[in-house]
């Protein structure tokens, strides 16, 4: 009752149709896969070579990524806060002081009314809204900078291994580098294609690879550095050098997977200690709103809550400190 169907007994009319379908339906699907995989390409491409498709000679596209970055046309720092500089070119984010103004701005205007709203005090939602203004963009600088440090120390050991399979194909230094510029997706690619091009334009490799070393600031790829100009300087084959470089990249990040493996328990207590006073206040807030709403407007309650904000921010940077190891 439950068998198979009896083919035998379809119509080779209503058969050919269905293959067809299911044929129509693969290719169908075949297409959209393409699209995907394509637009995925498409994706991973680097900055770099976005401003190269853009612009009609390598030059103005060099010029342009340096300017994106909060470089001048020569590829030098300009602003005169020199930390600033370096945190804004080590972002790798385009370089764009109004739209961070303008955003910085409307957060502290959002962080200070809702403060005045739910707490109240004008001074301290004055002084919490500057707070926010002035240390938000560094902040996110330095979140967004941070993780793009991690990001290219994790993809620096691939990109000594394309460097070291075409030294060992006889290519020359700076044809290697400028292979792992078309080969890596960003940060490493774009940050080897502007060594890449700073060769292509009469600089030096060391100097080049040591340009590369400031906007990144990053110690393993100070390593490379210093491994490519004691090669100059002394000789010696690149290759083995960049290997023996490579495998110490890849144990220390071993060493640093070991050492978060070793601290995820505080950095857990961290964001619990941190978040149970806030839930606990909106949860005393929703089911008994006269709790707090009864004594919210005496000067005692608004001084107390400002000073505890402090307090917690204190005890956050101790808590940091003692789950951050530098390696």
């Amino acid at each position: 009752m439950f068998g198979m169907p009896d083919l035998s007994n379809i119509s080779l009319t209503l058969m050919i149709p269905m293959v067809m379908a299911a044929g129509a339906f693969f290719l169908a699907f075949q297409a959209v896969m393409s699209l995907f995989s394509t637009a995925q390409t498409q994706r991973i491409v680097n900055q770099r070579l976005q401003f190269k498709d853009r612009f009609e000679t390598t030059s103005e596209a060099m010029v342009e990524l340096r300017k994106s970055r909060g470089l001048d046309e020569f590829g030098n720092f300009t602003m005169p806060i020199q930390w600033f500089n370096q945190l804004v070119v080590r972002s790798g984010l385009p370089y764009r002081p109004a739209r961070w103004f303008a955003m910085s701005g409307a957060a502290a205007l959002v962080v200070g009314f809702v403060y005045l709203q739910m707490v109240g005090g004008i001074f301290t939602a004055g002084g919490l809204a500057i707070a926010v203004f002035l240390l938000g963009p560094i902040v996110a600088l330095k979140m967004v900078a941070g993780k793009r440090m991690k990001k290219l120390s994790s993809q620096l050991p691939d990109a000594m291994q394309i460097a070291c399979r075409s030294l060992e194909a006889g290519h020359p230094v700076a044809t290697a580098i400028a292979l792992v510029a078309g080969e890596m997706p960003d940060p490493i690619g774009t940050e080897f294609g502007m060594a890449a091009d700073e060769v292509s334009y009469g600089m030096s490799l060391t100097s080049a690879v040591q340009r590369m070393a400031e906007r990144s600031r990053d110690p393993d790829v100070e390593l490379f550095a210093a491994t490519v100009r004691l090669q100059e300087k002394t000789g010696g084959n690149l290759t083995e050098l960049l290997k023996a470089n490579s495998a110490t990249i890849r144990e220390r990040q071993t060493m640093r997977l070991k050492v978060k493996a070793a601290t995820s328990e505080g950095r857990a207590s961290a964001m619990i200690l941190t978040a149970a006073p806030f839930i606990v206040m909106a949860a005393i807030h929703m089911l008994r709103p006269e709790f707090y709403g009864d004594v919210i407007d005496t000067p005692l309650i608004r001084n107390s809550f400002a000073g505890l904000f402090i307090w917690m921010f204190i005890g956050n940077m101790v808590m940091r400190k003692m789950i951050n190891f530098k390696m």
